[in-house]
């Protein structure tokens, strides 16, 4: 027979694994609780800044549209800080006092100079290179350039001299609103790759900042390609951005890297910026990338995005400086036929249209015709040009049509032959 303190060893082993199994249920519940409480609280932060950025969206169009101005706006400079690499940033106030429209990371400035030795204003367009959510100020950073590489005895840029040469805090400068349609949308969620060559860090810089200033957590990776570290600017605000936020993801490249420079030790790459070192570095290709840097640079990494399978829907790119970017070319239609003879009446050139460039201004600029631009995008309106006969196209949609008989020759090419007052 089996004893009584056997039984009642069995009693409390029995006793035991019940509470023991109670004990699993409640923790099994209580964890489950727990999680699931975790999980939506994960999920009503995300919603929370969701709705904050679509809130903030609005808010900024609605700003925008109430504050903007048409014409130009006198702006004095503020500040005037030198950055390095040959570049300065210009802190720009309104001269009159007023509140500031907000405007889209990405986008830029028009400005009419008054040059001394010039009749007409010349006008120019740089990028804001600061976040739309600093109210107090507009701020441009702008690169002196020097003659063309390939015509060392050219004069350098008009308009960066007279910014660099001339201008001081203090002085007033002629502006119109912000404008253009290379921004990052603020509202979307889309991980995002921003990539910025040399001075074309001044739209990138922007989107990031307005990144970081709105909380957003968007997955952010930023390249930057510069030549060595003389033209590395603004390298302590990037990587302040990077060590307190960790959505941000900074790699810098240095494509002619000094002696002393050593990978790993102030920058991350040697090389160039290239989509073979995006295979390297990011999980996948299911990104939206934004691109401002050079011609050459922007249209190779173009194309190696689209090798690579990203759509065309998610390249964003923006030129700077005198060259634009080349457009994919548009599908073969009526409009896009070649062999129109454009004349150029007051050059007194007739050349024709054979579709290897990609506007009427970059016709006339490849033939030695002096036509006025600015941004480039139809947007500043500098490039219009008064059309004798024949029709032109767009390439792109316009920020407005001109009046009937003249035409943006910054994106338009030749629908027929084509006599231009120019």
């Amino acid at each position: 027979m089996i004893g009584t303190g056997v039984i009642q060893v069995i009693g409390g082993l029995i006793i035991a694994a019940a509470f023991m199994q109670v004990a699993v249920l409640l923790y099994g519940t209580w964890r489950g609780a727990n999680l699931a409480r975790v999980q939506q609280g994960l999920a009503n932060d995300l919603l929370r800044r969701r709705v904050d950025a679509e809130t903030l969206s609005r808010d900024l169009e609605r700003k925008k549209t109430t504050a903007t101005w048409s014409g130009v706006r006198k702006f004095q400079i503020r500040d005037k800080i030198i950055e390095g690499g040959g570049i300065s940033s210009f802190y720009l106030v309104p001269h009159d006092g007023k509140v500031l429209p907000p405007f889209q990371p990405g986008q830029y400035l028009t400005f009419n100079l008054r040059l001394p030795d010039r009749e007409k204003p010349l006008v120019r367009c740089y990028s804001l290179s600061d976040s739309p959510l600093q109210t107090d100020y507009y701020r441009v950073s702008i690169k002196r350039q020097g003659p063309p590489p390939k015509v060392p005895d050219a004069p350098p840029g008009l308009s960066s001299s007279f910014f660099h040469d001339s201008l001081q805090a203090g002085d007033i400068v002629d502006v119109k609103a912000p404008s253009g349609n290379f921004f990052l949308d603020l509202s979307k969620h889309r991980p995002v790759v921003l990539i910025g060559g040399g001075v074309g860090l001044t739209p990138m810089i922007s989107m990031l900042n307005a990144i970081c200033d709105a909380g957003a957590q968007r997955e952010t990776w930023f390249f930057y390609g510069v030549r060595n570290g003389d033209e590395h600017i603004m390298r302590e605000h990037l990587e302040a951005l990077e060590a307190e936020h960790e959505n941000i993801h900074l790699q810098v490249c240095y494509s002619d890297p000094k002696d002393d420079e050593v990978a790993g030790e102030g920058f991350h790459h040697s090389g160039r910026v290239s989509v073979d070192l995006f295979k390297k570095t990011l999980p996948s290709s299911n990104y939206e990338f934004y691109v401002c840097g050079p011609p050459p640079m922007m249209e190779s990494l173009a194309a190696d995005l689209r090798a690579w399978g990203v759509p065309d829907a998610d390249i964003f790119f923006e030129a700077f400086g005198p060259a634009s970017v080349k457009k994919t070319a548009p599908a073969p239609d009526a409009t896009a036929a070649t062999g129109q003879a454009v004349t150029f009446t007051r050059s007194n050139k007739t050349i024709t249209w054979d579709g290897s460039q990609g506007s009427i201004l970059e016709l006339a600029e490849a033939n030695g015709v002096e036509l006025e631009f600015g941004c480039r995008a139809g947007s500043c309106g500098t490039c219009i040009t008064a059309v004798k006969s024949g029709e032109v196209s767009y390439v792109e949609e316009p920020g407005s049509l001109p009046e009937s008989g003249s035409c943006l020759t910054c994106i338009s090419v030749p629908k027929s032959n084509l006599a231009l007052d120019a």
